[in-house]
This record gives C-alpha cells, sequence and structure tokens, in this order.
C-alpha cells in the first residue's frame, strides 16, 4: 500500500484528535484487527502527535507506511530529539508518561535525530496480508505522450503533473472498478472544492449560508480564471448555470487525456451539491473530444434529479464529515 501523509500546522491544536481518528479508520479498514489493537493503535498515535504538538512549536509532517505486515507511523518535527524513558515515569509529574506509554504499546519504538528536528517513529500493533505488487505497464496510450517531451530536456512539470493524475485515475478503474475510481473522484472534488470554496468565501466575504446560484458561477469562474481556462457565465437560473469556455487550462494536450474533464467537473459539482443539496454536470461540449470550446451544464437542487448524462452529486450529512458523495 502507498504511504499515507500529513501535514499539520503546529499551533492548531484541533487536528491532531482528527487525524488519530482517521488513522484509526484507515486501520479498520485495511486490517483484520480486534478494537483492542485498534485501541493501542489509535493510543500510540495520539500520544505520538501530542508529544510533537507540545514541543515542536512549528510544522509537524505525518507519513503512514505499510509495505510489510505491521504499519509504521512516523512523526517529524523541528524539534529537539529526546530519549525514551527506561522505567515507569513518576506519576506525579506531568511529562514522560505517553512516551513510556507508547514503548509499552508498540512492538518498535524509536527516536532518531534529523539534520534539522526529529522523527519518531512506531511499529502500530496491527497486521495485513502482504501482497507484492507487479503491475503491468500500460502501453496503449501512456502519458505523458513522447511528443510532449523537449528536446534536451524531459517532460515538462505540467506534462508530468498531469500524466500522474490521469494515470492514477486510471490505474484506479482498471484495477477496482469504475464505482472506485468514480468515489476516488468525488473524494478528490470534495476536497479540493472544499478549499476552492473556502477561498472564495473569504475573499468575498461571503461566511454564512449556502451559495446562491450567481455566487457559486462567481466561484466556478474564479477557480477556472485562475488556472488558466476562459471559462464564462451565459445563463444562472436558480436551477442551473451555463459555462462556455474557450481555452482548457490543461492547454491543448488535453485531448489525449479526456478524462481530466472528469475529474474538474467533479470539483465544480462538489461544489455546487454543497450549497444546493444535490447537483449534476453536464457536459454538452468538450475541447478534450475536438469540440471548438466547452460548454458546462451545472444543475442545481431538485433540477438535478431529472438531468440526463450527467454526473450527480450529492451534499453528505455534516456527520459524515462534509464529504460528498457521487452516483
Amino acid at each position: 500500500m502507498r504511504p499515507v501523509d500529513w501535514f499539520l500546522d503546529g499551533h492548531d491544536r484541533r487536528v491532531p484528535s482528527a487525524l488519530r481518528r482517521d488513522i484509526r479508520d484507515y486501520l479498520s479498514r485495511h486490517s483484520n484487527a480486534g478494537p483492542d489493537q485498534l485501541t493501542d493503535a489509535e493510543l500510540i498515535a495520539q500520544e505520538m502527535l501530542a508529544n510533537a504538538v507540545d514541543h515542536s512549536g512549528g510544522p509537524i509532517w505525518v507519513s503512514l507506511e505499510w509495505s510489510e505486515a505491521n504499519p509504521v507511523l512516523t512523526v517529524r518535527d523541528m524539534g529537539a530529539t529526546f530519549t525514551l524513558p527506561e522505567h515507569v515515569p513518576d506519576t506525579a509529574q506531568p511529562r514522560g508518561r505517553g512516551l513510556w506509554l507508547i514503548s509499552q504499546l508498540a512492538p518498535e519504538f524509536t527516536v532518531a535525530a534529523r539534520r534539522v528536528g526529529k522523527a519518531v517513529e512506531s511499529v502500530l500493533p496491527v497486521t495485513r496480508p502482504v501482497e507484492p505488487i507487479s503491475p503491468p505497464r500500460h502501453t496503449v496510450n501512456p502519458l505523458p505522450h513522447l511528443s510532449e517531451a523537449a528536446p534536451h530536456g524531459g517532460f515538462a512539470r505540467e506534462s508530468f503533473l498531469r500524466a500522474l493524475v490521469v494515470q492514477l485515475a486510471n490505474a484506479v478503474e482498471a484495477q477496482q472498478g469504475p464505482d472506485a475510481a468514480q468515489r476516488a473522484i468525488a473524494q478528490v472534488a470534495v476536497d479540493i472544492g472544499g478549499q476552492v470554496e473556502l477561498e472564495f468565501r473569504q475573499a468575498t466575504g461571503t461566511t454564512d449560508g449556502g451559495l446562491s446560484a450567481e455566487r457559486i458561477a462567481e466561484c466556478v469562474v474564479r477557480l477556472k480564471t485562475a488556472i488558466g481556462g476562459t471559462f464564462r457565465v451565459v445563463d444562472v437560473t436558480d436551477e442551473r448555470i451555463v459555462l462556455v469556455n474557450g481555452q482548457c487550462p490543461f492547454g491543448p494536450d488535453v485531448r489525449r487525456s479526456p478524462s481530466l474533464c472528469r475529474m474538474t467537473t467533479a470539483v465544480l459539482g462538489g461544489i455546487a451539491a454543497r450549497n444546493t443539496g444535490r447537483a449534476a454536470v453536464t457536459l454538452e461540449e468538450r475541447i478534450a473530444l475536438g469540440d471548438p470550446g466547452c460548454r458546462v451544464v451545472i444543475h442545481l437542487g431538485d433540477a438535478a434529479a431529472t438531468a440526463t448524462r450527467a454526473h450527480h452529486y450529492t451534499a453528505a450529512p455534516p456527520a459524515a464529515d462534509q464529504r460528498t458523495s457521487t452516483r
């Protein structure tokens, strides 16, 4: 399994609590561990994160590597290193008990100084079967395309990053099926679209309530303009937003990567659904498929139910961590 990485602001004490729960959920999904093992693993994560927040005074990087039977949780920060307690700490002392507890629960627990800062690493007490990874190389329409390489400089950043996104989505679909790929795209849309909306709300002073159709359109155009598109609104009602575009943000090479349309419109659908309850996105014209421009219709609220040949999105309830689902 690929490593999972997080960046934490060491000054925000709310984040570690949310992250330890996410780590427990991740371990639960991918192992056969019982409640006691999961509780021990969560407690280890909690104490490691709390120690970093208490002593780093700055940024914190968290990694979960699961290439062997047991996952390895690593917390890196810019704080000074320390030595592990050899004996049960004095219960009258406010510090030190968490590290000793980790050393008792974790199969392995180490602290190492880095050139700057330290790395605290723990093997977590859950396991999973290990399977070697040996996928066949896809040779049909591989990206980045050879024609995108500079004569003496290899592939540029834009083509390389675009290829990573597209090939990852294609790999998920090939290995896990279209439903898994669509769920993955929806998750990406929720995460990116949520940040886009927050930035828009801050920039425009829109803090409370759902965005109106006009505001959603403004937010979408702001996003597309910022990444190099020329989107403009041609119609806005309470039921739909119609956008046209003459220049793809991904450039002419998008014709080799039409699946990028699905990813970017998922961001639009996620923003719309979060503010109107549900949404559907119809791609009536696409530069990626040879059309002279793009024409995108975002169906809002109840009108989304009757949209055909569209990607449908619904806003998850707050209890589901404000994720957007797709069908």
